[in-house]
């Protein structure tokens, strides 16, 4: 849905008509000032949802970046790994260890 715009004297006169539209109908307010665009106003439920998003996103892409690093390898050779590095370990009771 696209936004409402309005300038911003309407968020002083008029908060809880847009407050209304934007947690209601999920319909963002941009407000302008000098006819040129200065704030966005949404409801909470669709800011946190950006949110959520943006940092999945974020996450996507720096995996995306381990990988073209080749920081990432298959599981099996990390467990494989894992197993040879743990039986050439000498058997060490848990209180010396800590």
């Amino acid at each position: 849905m696209a936004p409402d715009i309005r300038p911003s004297s309407d968020l002083r006169n008029h908060y809880a008509e847009i407050a209304r539209a934007c947690r209601e109908e999920r319909r963002p307010t941009i407000f302008t000032v000098n006819g040129r665009g200065d704030t966005v106003l949404l409801g909470l439920e669709d800011y946190n949802r950006m949110c959520a998003e943006l940092e999945l996103l974020s996450s996507l892409a720096d995996s995306e970046r381990d990988l073209e690093l080749g920081r990432i390898e298959p599981l099996s050779s990390s467990l494989s790994a894992l197993r040879e590095e743990l039986s050439g370990a000498e058997d060490v009771p848990l209180r010396a260890a800590l």
